[in-house]
């Protein structure tokens, strides 16, 4: 009773962790949380200084006493107890906007497809820490196609490819199940590492993960745009420690990040020779879907669809997908029960 009388004080959450970025979904309200997975941190006190995009600012730029810190790596909690602080942060913020004085929220949290036992128990636990009474997990690429309002609970094929900071989630669902999937650890910080790379091994230039990831934005496409674009690109020399800039092209950026673009397709086309043919038949009938920031790479969608020879759609709003799914999961107990993952703690 006690847990039911807290329950209506509590905005009940829906969160993608990301490892980029954690989104938060609140009923009635949409998304009131999005901001950067990143922690700042006193190491001489272990004070957490800032969180989210005041952290954010800090990355690369911090003195030998103050580290930022991502604590998830490619969806992976890798630092639980700053995991944990992050957590508590968001949640604390969003009971705080609507000023609700008690915070014991039931939490719905997106994770990717390939997560062991003891992963999964990481995020259960740090969510439950940091103020959650209950915790139900979803896989992100069923997350993310509820949140597209797609009819993932009918007898037809829906293909979605959910393309994240640190995953790259491919997966074909039909009646409420996911019936064959595939997790990469291929997405977009990796679309910056190859940037990051690129410009160091053709310029003797490095550079910076956000700037890499500016330029990914401004001027990054899976295939040839209309009009050629360039943009200034300031690091440091290699060969001499001094501050160089340079002008590179959407070519070379293309370039740099074709390993990735060629390896996201190749395990979509994979997915697609192990899916069952009546579900293959609904797949290109009805399109592949895509979701997700990566989602937005110029002529990514084009990309796929002359690879696989299927349609190819980019959702609404894709960066919110996830988000909105797990929310839209909380509003719905019937389908939650259907979609819900196995608690590590059943």
């Amino acid at each position: 009773m006690f847990k039911n009388i807290i329950g209506k004080f509590s905005h009940d959450l829906g969160i993608d962790l990301g490892t980029k970025n954690t989104l938060i979904h609140v009923s009635g309200k949409g998304i009131v949380i999005n901001e950067p997975s990143v922690v700042a941190i006193n190491k001489r006190t272990n004070e957490i200084l800032e969180v989210g995009d005041a952290a954010r600012k800090m990355v690369g730029k911090t003195p030998g006493h103050i580290e930022a810190i991502r604590p998830l790596v490619d969806g992976v909690i890798s630092d639980f107890e700053v995991t944990e602080k992050m957590l508590k942060y968001f949640i604390n913020k969003v009971h705080r906007t609507n000023f609700t004085l008690v915070s014991r929220p039931r939490v719905a949290i997106g994770i990717p497809l390939d997560l062991t036992e003891v992963e999964k128990k990481a995020v259960e636990d740090a969510a439950k820490s940091a103020g959650a009474r209950k915790v139900y997990l979803i896989d992100e690429a069923m997350a993310a196609a509820i949140g597209a309002r797609l009819p993932v609970t009918e007898a037809t094929a829906t293909m979605i490819v959910d393309i994240g900071g640190g995953t790259t989630e491919i997966a074909v669902i039909s009646l409420g199940g996911v019936v064959t999937w595939k997790s990469l650890r291929a997405a977009g910080n990796e679309f910056d590492n190859n940037i990051i790379e690129y410009i160091r091994e053709e310029f003797n230039i490095l550079i910076g993960e956000q700037l890499a990831e500016s330029i990914k934005i401004a001027i990054g496409s899976a295939v040839p745009l209309e009009v050629p674009q360039e943009i200034e690109v300031r690091g440091r020399d290699l060969l001499t420690g001094l501050p160089k800039a340079l002008m590179v092209s959407d070519r070379q950026i293309r370039e740099a990040i074709n390993r990735t673009v060629v390896k996201i397709i190749e395990n979509i086309k994979t997915i697609l020779e192990t899916t069952p043919p009546e579900l293959v038949s609904d797949i290109y009938e009805r399109g592949l879907f895509l979701s997700g920031g990566g989602a937005l790479l110029h002529g990514l969608d084009q990309a796929i669809s002359i690879a696989t020879k299927i349609p190819v759609k980019i959702v609404d709003d894709p960066l919110t997908c996830v988000a909105r799914g797990t929310g839209a999961l909380l509003e719905n107990e019937m389908l939650l029960e259907k979609v819900l993952l196995p608690s590590s703690t059943d």
